[in-house]
């Protein structure tokens, strides 16, 4: 048996990007996750942030657009894929993103957000 699971919570660093691809809503957008430890050596507390692009699909992709905006918090559930192509100039780039089968909304920068759980089929 395989296992292929992404599991995510943090901010929303960019509002939705939502278009149509193959027949269907796709939403992009990526979400900024942090890490706080103490360095053994100097004793001083050291930051890092990463940016995860997420894909939502269909349904998912729908609740994105209408209710999710930067700077929201999300918890993300999905798996990760790995994409690869060639633009134009024939550079190739890779790219690793979640795609999301499952999404709370734990808050909001707007007022009166509340949370929401909200499932959906990715693809």
């Amino acid at each position: 048996m395989n296992l292929n699971k992404a599991t995510l919570m943090g901010n929303l660093t960019h509002d939705p990007k939502v278009k149509t691809a193959a027949g269907q809503k796709v939403a992009n957008f990526s979400i900024a996750t942090n890490a706080v430890w103490r360095d053994a050596k100097s004793k001083t507390l050291k930051k890092s942030v990463e940016f995860h692009p997420v894909v939502a699909w269909g349904k998912l992709a729908d609740v994105v657009e209408q209710y999710v905006r930067k700077g929201d918090r999300l918890y993300v559930e999905g798996r990760l894929s790995n994409n690869k192509w060639e633009d134009r100039n024939k550079v190739t780039h890779e790219r690793t993103e979640v795609v999301a089968q499952n999404l709370i909304m734990l808050g909001s920068a707007r007022k009166g957000a509340k949370p929401e759980a909200v499932q959906g089929n990715a693809e």
